[in-house]
């Protein structure tokens, strides 16, 4: 990445301002601008984040909102009520309370006398998801959104469910949010009153697994903030920016499908990072992306955005599988229209453990996985630049139902979703199915392509699960991840079916059996055409970015993920440790820390012995300030009902000040 620190305009920086709402709450806010804004006022680009402008996002909005204050745009950071040096609570996640806060936040950039009256929003996860959400409310200021690594759908395709299953990481965010929230205001910003504050902050610190788990099918509670509910709310241009690393990757077609407005995709190899600096590489000259975003649509310039294609995306080559990958080999393409006209559905009938092109005989096949498989899945969301990412899939594929193709004559381009039309029966009542796509080397060697998840309650319905009646066969379909990847000549193309994902999906309360009906079950891939005729475009430019933050490193951040075995009992321990390391930020003499620990036990036949524990630790310290926090959470579940704990323990100088206990059982709901 190139570091620029020469740009048309000087940079001016406010660190902290306060926007007072009507309700009196003040958020806090941080401005780059132009110089001479005041005199020839500029659009405003927000983000707007729960996320603490003061610590947690200063390295990335270093490199960002100057670059953009230097192009002729003020930039504004601004942390959500209830985070950073915000007043008030933050009571849960896209609640209608925060979309309100952000419609105030606009009408007061459109009175600064810096600002021409036009706004953008950009924003990466929980900032992409509030562009859209805010987007879908019409403010007349908002002209356009860049939204990166988000989702349209907050039931179908977030940190929550997936298929009508419960993701591991329901319990992992809402953990991560104990942690992020429950630390102080600096008092170098609010004075005396970060204590009061921060003592207030920590009595009203909810336990968000504890709701999110009272809303186990896509009622309204989801339905709120997905602008799936109706795409033509969203008329502005929307730029949506995704990575076949990240969660969200799949709401990036789907948008280009859905959305009436004008709109552009872009989807790398990257994971939940903006793509200036993400891995695994190439990263892209993304800020120049989005000056041309915001010059077409907010000064009203010119900058060939309306010829781009619809979407441009890196097809992955085949690599052998590996955690982590620094770059990722592959090449972009463009297409002209999504769907595109250049991919071509190719169906594989399931056979006697084969994918054939070609009609078979019926037969039947079962599978019964062991609780274990999923072990090489990795994590949901790969954020933290560890160990991360999905291993050599041969210890999953050994307990799943397996279909494979002949080698393969010549290479297999798959673009979008694979999706597999089944007919299948199961002796439970609930029961999960997953798919994995996998492309396997001719030295055996499994790499996984893509996946998918489905509740065969939820076969029908999200919003109105219905029970399996054991012993009766059901057409099912599911769709796979979106995914841009081409297996070589000389490959399989390898379909393997499991009943469990464990640690990322929660086991359902028994284990089933699934009985698959061969030759009338199929799965069909999305081929793209070896002669696809590419759509236009100039290549990205090389990656820029404003010159970083200086930091003291004190203590370096290392990341493992073990998965330990008991060879006697056969119990399974899975041990994430995320060590961010301990720095100091140099401009503001702050030191920070953080160290976040998962733990993942089941017993193998035991689906009720799952176990997930979870441990933050933070710290914040500038001379003879010191504080820290430590939360804990447990998710367990029998039978009937799932069981949550949680506590939080606030130090100041190494003192005990405050401590709560969170504990609930909610029922489960076809899960």
């Amino acid at each position: 990445m190139k570091t620029v620190g020469q740009f048309p305009h000087q940079v001016r920086e406010i660190e902290n301002t306060w926007i007072t709402l009507t309700d009196g709450c003040r958020l806090a806010a941080r401005i780059w601008l132009p110089e001479g804004a005041e005199q020839a006022p500029v659009p405003a680009i927000l983000e707007y984040l729960p996320y603490r402008k003061r610590d947690s996002t200063s390295v990335r909005d270093a490199l960002t909102h100057p670059y953009f204050a230097g192009h002729g745009y003020a930039a504004i950071r601004v942390d959500m009520r209830g985070n950073g040096e915000s007043d008030g609570i933050m009571e849960d996640e896209y609640l209608p309370q925060e979309q309100d806060d952000c419609l105030e936040v606009i009408d007061w950039l459109v009175a600064q006398p810096w600002c021409s009256g036009a706004v953008g929003m950009i924003g990466i996860s929980w900032g992409g998801f509030n562009g859209l959400q805010v987007a879908f409310r019409q403010p007349e200021a908002l002209k356009a959104v860049i939204t990166l690594c988000s989702t349209d759908d907050r039931y179908a395709d977030d940190i929550h469910y997936k298929g009508g299953a419960m993701l591991t990481e329901n319990m992992g965010w809402s953990s991560t949010m104990l942690s992020y929230s429950s630390r102080p205001p600096d008092p170098a910003l609010v004075g005396e009153s970060w204590r009061e504050t921060w003592l207030k902050r920590l009595e009203a610190e909810p336990l968000l697994i504890a709701n999110w788990l009272k809303h186990q099918t896509r009622d309204a509670f989801w339905k709120h903030g997905s602008i799936c509910e109706d795409y033509e709310k969203v008329g502005i241009p929307v730029l949506a920016v995704g990575g076949w690393s990240d969660a969200y990757s799949n709401a990036v077609p789907r948008m280009l499908e859905k959305l009436t407005g004008f709109r552009r995709g872009i989807i790398g190899p990257w994971l939940h990072k903006y793509p200036h600096f993400a891995v695994p590489g190439p990263a892209i000259g993304f800020l120049q992306e989005a000056l041309r975003w915001w010059d077409q649509w907010l000064k009203g310039i010119d900058r060939g955005v309306a010829a781009d294609p619809m979407l441009r995306v890196y097809m992955q080559a085949s690599v052998p599988p590996k955690a982590a990958y620094a770059v990722r080999d592959g090449r972009w393409c463009a297409e002209p229209a999504w769907p595109s006209p250049n991919v071509t559905p190719a169906r594989f009938h399931l056979a006697d453990g084969r994918l054939s092109t070609t009609a078979e005989t019926e037969g039947t096949a079962t599978v019964r996985s062991p609780e274990t498989v999923g072990q090489a899945g990795g994590e949901y969301c790969m954020i933290w630049l560890g160990p991360e990412g999905p291993t050599d899939q041969r210890v999953d594929d050994a307990g799943s139902l397996c279909f494979d193709t002949a080698p393969l004559e010549k290479t297999v381009e798959i673009l979008g979703a694979a999706e597999l039309d089944l007919e299948l029966a199961s002796d439970k009542p609930v029961a999960h199915l997953i798919a994995r796509l996998n492309d396997v080397a001719p030295d055996g060697t499994s790499t996984r392509i893509t996946y998918g998840v489905l509740n065969l309650t939820h076969r029908n319905s999200h919003e109105a699960p219905e029970a399996l009646e054991p012993g009766l066969a059901y057409r099912i379909r599911l769709k796979l991840d979106d995914v841009a990847y081409a297996v070589p000549e000389g490959h399989r193309i390898r379909l393997a079916l499991s009943t469990s994902y464990w640690p990322m999906i929660w086991p359902a309360p028994e284990a089933a059996t699934l009985t698959l009906t061969t030759g009338t079950s199929a799965l069909t891939l999305p081929a793209r055409l070896p002669d696809a005729q590419a759509a236009p475009y100039e290549p990205f430019e090389e990656a820029e970015a404003a010159p970083p933050l200086e930091k003291e490193i004190l203590r370096p951040a290392t990341n493992t993920r073990t998965v330990i075995t008991d060879v006697e009992s056969g119990l399974q321990r899975i041990e994430i440790f995320d060590d961010f390391g301990r720095d100091r930020i140099v401009e503001l003499d702050l030191t920070t820390g953080h160290i976040a620990r998962e733990l993942y036990t089941i017993q193998p036949g035991d689906p009720l012995s799952a176990r997930m524990e979870t441990h933050w630790s933070q710290e914040l310290s500038r001379g003879d300030w010191q504080v820290a926090t430590e939360t804990y959470c447990t998710l367990t579940g029998d039978a009937t009902h799932f069981h949550v704990t949680g506590r939080i323990e606030a130090y100041e100088s190494g003192a005990l000040i405050f401590k709560k206990d969170f504990e609930e059982s909610v029922p489960r709901d076809f899960l």
